[in-house]
């Protein structure tokens, strides 16, 4: 079973809040998942990254893989946090 590090859609119709999740590279976008790590909110200014580090490390050491999204993601809010 891969494990992957992706978004899963929740939200209303035309304002998306997205939660992360470690879920099996085979179910549907918003199926069934593993755990939830995180969320991601883009409705609001500055966009809302929030992840639980601790878990993040651990899918990460045990082989999941981030979806590109993600990854981005993670990197974006990672340098603006190294930056203030």
């Amino acid at each position: 079973m891969a494990v992957v590090l992706r978004l899963a859609r929740a939200g209303a119709k035309k304002k998306p809040v997205y939660h992360l999740v470690a879920a099996d590279s085979r179910s549907p976008r918003d199926g069934k998942f593993i755990e939830a790590i995180g969320s991601f909110n883009p409705n609001v200014e500055p966009v809302q990254f929030e992840v639980n580090e601790e878990r993040w490390a651990y899918w990460l050491s045990v082989g999941a893989k981030p979806s590109e999204t993600v990854a981005n993601l993670k990197k974006r809010t990672s340098r603006a946090a190294a930056a203030t």
